[in-house]
């Protein structure tokens, strides 16, 4: 009977798990304005447990993503604990909890992508309220680096206010660190050229320390928490915890 109405699902060739494996990966998509290959592995044993909408779990791997507040991201995996589902919602290709689950996460990110993001006009924006001397700040040609010592580096042209002078040039490299699971931030600061240029990279980091804020990043429905900072090969490593209230909607 079970193999009777899974076989008859309105997806022709694909079973229970397939079905619901497209849906999540759909659901996913759905966050992010592009996306490389995403791929979505529902864990269901026996598979005649979807259609209570019970799973074991589901593992997703996503390459190459870009958020619509323009952050990018070269790969995002989670590794979803069971969690139960409606299953009938799955048809309408949404995913639905009937309850709040957690995943292990790891997100990747590269220099181009910490630059990129950088630069976009949702984190200029929150960098260009603060100010320097009583004056705002206008950035750029930003750009951000991964050392071979583990360190961060980052450097910017910055005018202050509206003066037509040429831009001061700030250059700094720090170590990256996360706080209470909840914050990261920029520590063992270093900053290059004369003193008026280092007072200012100094006043920099202070303010993007606090914005980074992992509460403000998350996705709708979704809190993030990080474990440990790693790089690796040019490459920025977050791994941590997601706790999903729900699967957002389809952006319009």
């Amino acid at each position: 009977m079970t193999s009777f109405v899974l076989g008859n699902l309105p997806f022709p060739g694909q079973g229970g798990d397939q079905v619901v494996s497209k849906a999540v990966s759909t659901a996913i998509a759905a966050l992010f304005k592009r996306t490389g290959k995403l791929e979505a592995t529902v864990r269901a044993e026996p598979v005649a447990k979807l259609l209570q909408g019970s799973i074991d779990g589901f593992d997703f791997i996503g390459h190459s993503m870009l958020m619509y507040n323009g952050l990018r991201i070269k790969a995002m995996e989670l590794f979803v604990q069971a969690v139960s589902i409606d299953f009938g919602a799955v048809f309408k290709g949404q995913v639905s909890l009937k309850q709040p689950t957690q995943a292990a996460l790891r997100v990747v990110l590269t220099e181009e992508d910490l630059t990129e993001s950088f630069n976009t006009p949702f984190v200029v924006d929150k960098l260009q309220r603060m100010e320097f001397e009583g004056q705002p700040l206008h950035f750029s040609n930003t750009e951000m680096g991964l050392n071979d010592d583990k360190t961060v580096s980052l450097t910017s042209q910055v005018r202050l206010g509206s003066s037509s002078a040429a831009p001061q040039f700030v250059s700094l490299s720090a170590r990256v660190e996360v706080y209470d699971r909840t914050k990261l931030a920029f520590i063992d600061v270093t900053c290059n050229g004369l003193e008026k240029d280092i007072a200012l990279g100094k006043a920099i980091v202070e303010h993007v320390n606090a914005l980074l804020d992992l509460d403000s990043f998350a996705l709708d429905g979704t809190q993030l928490r990080i474990d440990k900072v790693r790089m690796r090969n040019k490459e920025l490593i977050f791994y941590g915890v997601a706790h999903i209230n729900q699967f957002p909607k389809k952006k319009k």
